[in-house]
């Protein structure tokens, strides 16, 4: 019987010969069952062992295709053998060829094992058990790489189920984000667009008001010239306040609707929030600790300084109210550079700021307040104790100097408000211009009165004041603070002497008078101070001729306005000035 065609197939290839491993003591019987292979046609290559040990070292190469095996040996025995190349090499098909194998030996046999067996009675039988056992061989071959298959494919499936669960829930997060960041952006437009539709309602109804502001005004000013009692004096007087009043209130509709004039130079954050100390001290009580955290090298805020002290006072304000008793406010610079997108309509555009925030310890702000706070008239105060336009101015100034605003706050912990303004381009710098000649003569004749600028917060003892020096025949401009002389000296430096109350808020007389030697060294300046100790005066190096006791007495004020001009005018007087 041929089988070689059969054996190929179970092995892959027609040349590659069956290699098998016997096990026989007898060379009679190893000679007859090569007779038998011979005679099957059978290509093979015949490996023959005796011992155990010879077995075991052949079976633990597993280099064999087909295991042979006399049952019965001198020193060994044919389960032993079994045993052996199940350890070591159990997918090589065993058969037992043996004369003396019974049944019941052969049962045993197969039960521990064994692929087949054959009685060298009935060799004859060899070639067609061999063909079972190689197919057997590779059936369960065959199935066993199928299960590895199945092993790995399900492992894989696994990993697969596993990288495509992740990829979902990656993408529902992002879809999660993209939903969260689509309701932010919508909700944001629809501030920007309720603040945009506000602004515009809001500059209209300034602009209306102004117009009957200037009117009613305007009147007041004209029936002022016919009356002549007092009652009716007194009731223009409370009108002319009221107008006043509304004129202020549409300044913040105005400031809020980012339609207000703005004139914005580089400023000095550092030294307008130092010299307003006094004014807030003053604004929001004893109770509250005011600190102040400046940088040192903050770059210079390119707005207008009038208005940035007023947002500073406003916030100011507001921090107090949010503290109900005492509490610390602090006012804090820094550079700041941003690069992310706003998030909010009031907030800055990525780009590099000079900012300036307050801070409080008071209740913070709610969350259905917070996004509400910049609407103008919108406010949590009692009737009559807030108009709502503090924020709203800020967001205003702040918008429309190029910059922005943000809040950030804790209930129970406070809050703190940034302003963010667009700092002076870095090489355009802050340097001090050269000092120019303005020709006052071309402006002033020889016998014209002298002029004088007078500067005091108390409106009351500024009339005092005004009212002695224009009897004594000079013509008087007068001011209440610091800043508006300086902006009165900008606009027209032609006057023969300042004279300064010490104590202001904000700038105060000391700061006053450094400004002006600065930029107008030919103007001298004169201090009245309510203050009996006038070291502070005396240590700058100013002389008791300048120094003016108030109350006023004897007609000291007068003199010493008087030598100060005869020291200090000359004819075809020229002023230098560095603005």
């Amino acid at each position: 019987m041929a089988i070689e065609h059969l054996t190929d197939g179970a092995r892959g290839g027609a040349e590659t010969p069956l290699h098998i491993l016997l096990l026989e003591d007898s060379d009679l019987d190893s000679e007859l069952l090569t007779v038998v292979l011979d005679g099957a046609g059978l290509t093979y290559r015949l490996e023959r062992t005796m011992t155990r040990e010879a077995f075991t070292a052949a079976a633990v190469e597993c280099r064999h295709d087909l295991i042979l095996a006399d049952y019965v040996l001198p020193t060994f025995d044919g389960l032993s053998a079994l045993a052996i190349a199940r350890e070591h090499c159990p997918e090589i098909p065993f058969v037992f060829v043996s004369g003396t194998l019974g049944e019941d030996i052969a049962v045993e046999a197969l039960k521990n094992g064994a692929t087949d067996y054959v009685t060298k009675q009935r060799l004859d039988r060899l070639p067609t058990v061999i063909v079972r056992a190689l197919a057997e061989a590779r059936a369960h071959a065959e199935r066993r790489a199928a299960e590895r298959a199945l092993r790995a494919l399900n492992e894989t499936l696994e990993t697969r189920v596993a990288e495509r669960t992740r990829e979902l829930a990656e993408a529902n997060v992002a879809l999660r984000r993209q939903i969260v960041e689509r309701e932010r952006v919508e909700e944001a437009l629809r501030q920007a667009q309720r603040l945009e539709a506000v602004g515009q309602l809001t500059s209209g109804v300034a602009h209306d008001f102004n117009n009957l502001l200037t009117v009613i005004a305007g009147n007041i000013e004209f029936l002022a010239r016919a009356v002549s009692d007092d009652r009716s004096r007194h009731r223009l007087e409370m009108m002319r306040g009221a107008a006043e009043r509304g004129a202020r209130l549409t300044a913040q509709l105005l400031a809020f609707s980012r339609r207000q004039r703005l004139d914005p130079v580089p400023v000095r954050l550092n030294e307008t929030a130092a010299s307003m100390r006094d004014l807030l001290q003053s604004s929001i009580g004893g109770a509250v600790r005011i600190e102040m955290t400046l940088q040192p090298d903050l770059w210079p805020a390119l707005v207008d300084a009038t208005q940035i002290e007023l947002i500073i006072l406003n916030l100011a304000i507001n921090a107090r109210d949010a503290m109900a008793v005492g509490g610390c406010l602090t006012i804090e610079t820094a550079n700041v550079r941003l690069g992310a997108a706003p998030s909010r309509p009031e907030e800055p555009p990525p780009g590099e700021y000079a900012m300036v925030a307050v801070s409080d310890t008071g209740s913070g702000i709610p969350p259905e307040v917070l996004h509400r706070v910049f609407e103008p008239f919108f406010t949590t105060k009692e009737v009559g104790k807030g108009s709502g336009l503090g924020l709203a101015q800020v967001y205003g100034f702040a918008k429309q100097s190029g910059g922005g605003v943000r809040i950030e706050t804790e209930a129970g912990e406070g809050t703190t408000v940034r302003v963010y303004l667009p700092r002076v381009a870095a090489d355009e710098g802050v340097e001090a211009a050269e000092p120019g000649e303005i020709d006052c003569a071309t402006s002033r004749n020889a016998g014209d009165k002298p002029a004088l600028l007078v500067v005091d917060d108390d409106s009351a003892v500024r009339e005092i004041t005004v009212t002695k020096l224009s009897e004594a025949g000079y013509v008087i401009r007068e001011v209440g603070s610091g800043l508006a002389a300086i902006h009165v000296l900008e606009q027209d430096p032609c006057f023969d002497l300042v004279v300064v109350d010490f104590a202001m808020p904000g700038m105060n007389g000391i700061d006053v008078a450094a400004e002006i030697r600065k930029s107008w060294p030919a103007i001298p300046v004169i201090f009245v101070t309510g203050y009996a100790d006038q070291t502070a005066l005396t240590r700058g190096g100013i002389g008791e001729d300048r120094i003016v006791q108030k109350p006023f007495l004897d007609g000291e004020l007068e003199r010493k306005v008087a030598a100060a001009l005869h020291t200090h005018r000359a004819p075809g007087l020229k002023l230098v000035s560095s603005r």
